[in-house]
């Protein structure tokens, strides 16, 4: 799809990150962006900073009525939705066995049900238009899950899952659909934590979420399958096919910590 001053767009996750990234790159090439997120004073900060008219939609994924609410009011205000970006996602590192249970739940419910949420809520709006395009930002660890991460590579393994079943289901509809891997995106996903970073976390490599939103809006216009950022993510497809040749890479690029076993 081509994405101009036409365009109708919603990103959950709007308020910081790859989100308000996401919402800057399509803002400036005059698209009407739904802004979602459950800070209400950073969507509006974030809305006043934009061009044009945007519009602030305060929700929580987790819950869907909030979001059908939401998705509503937006289709009501910008006139249909052709653009939808299912980018909200949290993470907590630690041991499996020594994490608290609320932790692995909340990411279940914004990572994984959140998406669904987001894309159940605003398909029937893109299906009845016969035209539209959907990202689901899963993520590298949703490729080869990394120790301390267990739970939040679970999450992102299935956003990977029912992004790849979906694209594959919508053909013949109008509607498509990109998945997005990032690596380690210069973002505050991980402020809450910086003093418990798995050692093979702690990297001066992370891209800046400005050019991500560059390569997913290009991506969209493009009909791709999916976005690898930096490209080197989709070497983490290896695992697949070869886990110890994977393990071996990833000790020599991040160290031990990455692949502490050797069988």
């Amino acid at each position: 799809m081509e994405i101009d001053a036409g365009t109708r767009a919603l990103i959950t996750g709007a308020s910081k990150g790859i989100g308000a990234a996401l919402a800057a790159e399509l803002a400036g090439r005059g698209v009407r962006v739904g802004l979602l997120a459950r800070d209400q004073r950073a969507l509006d900060e974030l809305a006043g900073r934009l061009p044009g008219e945007q519009i602030v939609l305060p929700a929580d994924v987790t819950e869907p009525k909030e979001l059908e609410r939401a998705v509503g009011a937006f289709v009501d205000e910008a006139g249909g939705l052709d653009l939808l970006v299912a980018n909200a996602g949290i993470a907590h590192y630690g041991p499996f066995a020594e994490m608290d249970l609320a932790k692995i739940e909340s990411m279940v419910s914004v990572n994984v049900m959140g998406s669904l949420y987001t894309v159940k809520a605003a398909l029937p709006s893109m299906l009845d238009g016969g035209a539209g395009h959907i990202v689901v930002v899963s993520s590298g660890a949703g490729i080869r899950a990394f120790p301390d991460g267990a739970v939040y590579g679970a999450t992102k393994a299935a956003n990977r899952g029912f992004a790849e079943a979906l694209r594959h289901e919508l053909a013949g509809t109008g509607v498509s659909l990109t998945t997005v891997y990032p690596g380690e995106v210069a973002t505050e996903l991980h402020s809450h934590q910086l003093d418990r970073l798995p050692d093979w976390r702690q990297s001066d490599e992370a891209i800046d979420p400005s050019d991500l939103a560059t390569e997913i809006t290009d991506a969209v216009q493009e009909d791709r399958r999916s976005v690898f950022a930096p490209k080197a993510v989709r070497l983490l497809g290896m695992n697949g096919v070869a886990p110890g040749a994977t393990d071996r890479l990833l000790r020599r690029v991040r160290g031990q910590a990455a692949a502490p076993r050797r069988d």
